[in-house]
């Protein structure tokens, strides 16, 4: 076990301690990168002369390139090491910001989405590839502290953007001075990340006489159906932790894109009310996932991500059975404080997973959690559409209150 001022493994606790802020860097940089391009999308629709298909088009090139990206993102963790991945993704994602900053029409824009996502969705998953080797370490959890920094990142994004809106800056000032900021700061804060010498996820190929002897000395010793076992008892457990994910990041997305419309038209308040619904989900993740260590740490994963999903599911409800404003903002404020733990804990477990590759298991837990994360919102519009939003929003709370009874997957 680590202990202060000794050492976990060949490594310092001060060393693994430095790796911690190395790695809450980097998720608070690339949160904030996006962040900040997000809070300018009414500038870019304005100055590019784009209605609302073509503005959903061109948004739709960074998910889709984050999509693709986490398929892959495991495989090269895997042979480069997490830190390697993590730091030229989220420096070049920074860097990227220059590409919608400098957009001239809709294919430009696109374009330049597309790369930013694809290198966000390599970072995302090589920096929970790096938070997980650091907690293995520690033998700690420190994820929900990591998944903070991304919180935080994303507030402080939005506010800058804001912030530049208000000021009157221009999209391509303001977004080139954040590109080098973000860069040349990652850059530095990030190299105290673990090295390949240090990251469990990568295995170097041994010398192939060394390679024939071990295979020589332990094949008889390992049982074929044993194995297969493990095997296969690892991709179930993989699939759960998806599904969690997946449960969770629909719910985020519907509260983001469809909360500010339940207050607006639902309650019939004013554009100013209509924000708080998300903004109270936010604050109250960044400031649950900063906690969340110490929560898991005494009362275990598998009770804080039930009593979670209850608190999600009750928070949910109540913010569309209310119809006062207050109310229906503390909702949803309860909302993020019940789902703030879900990501942190389902990546923490994905990358502990017996019997498959760390990094593999991530980029897989994520990509479908993006999916409901991405898929999650048009749905809830659908839905809407052919119903209520008041009935739409109501899947959210239900699939939220799924994730109780098989929270048992993230048991390590």
């Amino acid at each position: 076990m680590s202990v202060p001022g000794g050492t976990t493994g060949q490594l310092s606790v001060e060393r693994l301690q430095r790796a911690r802020w190395a790695a809450l860097s980097v998720f608070f940089a690339f949160s904030a990168a996006v962040a900040d391009f997000l809070a300018r999308i009414p500038q870019f629709k304005e100055d590019l002369a784009l209605d609302d298909a073509q503005l959903g088009l061109a948004l739709l090139g960074s998910p889709v390139g984050a999509l693709v990206a986490v398929q892959l993102a495991g495989t090269a963790a895997g042979r480069w090491g997490s830190r390697r991945v993590a730091r030229v993704s989220v420096i070049g994602g920074c860097l990227a910001l220059f590409l919608p900053a400098f957009a001239w029409n809709l294919p430009s824009l696109a374009v330049g989405l597309l790369v930013l996502g694809a290198l966000m969705g390599f970072t995302d998953v090589a920096a929970n590839a790096q938070g997980v080797a650091i907690e293995q370490r520690l033998r700690r959890p420190i994820m929900n502290g990591l998944h903070g920094g991304y919180s935080l990142g994303g507030l402080f994004g939005a506010l800058v953007g804001s912030g530049a809106a208000a000021l009157g800056i221009t999209p391509r000032v303001h977004l080139s001075v954040m590109a080098l900021v973000l860069a040349v700061a990652v850059w530095a804060s990030s190299r105290e990340l673990l090295g390949v010498a240090d990251d469990p996820h990568v295995r170097p190929p041994a010398e192939p006489d060394e390679a024939a002897e071990a295979a020589e000395a332990t094949e008889p010793a390992i049982p074929v159906t044993g194995g297969l076992v493990r095997l296969l008892a690892g991709y179930r457990a993989v699939v759960l932790l998806a599904l969690i994910g997946l449960c969770s990041f629909v719910g985020e997305g519907a509260v983001a894109d469809w909360s500010g419309v339940h207050l607006r038209e639902t309650l019939d308040n004013s554009a100013g009310v209509a924000g708080l619904g998300f903004a109270g989900m936010s604050v109250a993740m960044a400031a649950g996932r900063f906690a969340g260590d110490r929560v898991v740490e005494r009362f275990g994963p598998v009770r804080v991500l039930r009593i979670g999903a209850l608190i999600g599911a009750l928070g949910m409800a109540l913010a569309l059975a209310t119809p006062w404003p207050a109310v229906s903002v503390l909702g949803f404020t309860l909302f993020g404080v019940g789902v703030a733990p879900v990501a942190p804990v389902t990546f923490s477990a994905a990358g502990n997973t017996p019997g498959v590759p760390a990094a593999w298991a991530i980029s897989r837990v994520t990509g479908i959690a993006y999916i409901g994360l991405l898929a999650g919102p048009p749905v809830i519009g659908f839905i809407a559409h052919h119903t209520s939003l008041t009935t739409a929003l109501a899947v959210p709370a239900v699939l939220v209150a799924i994730i109780a009874p098989i929270a048992g997957a993230v048991r390590r």
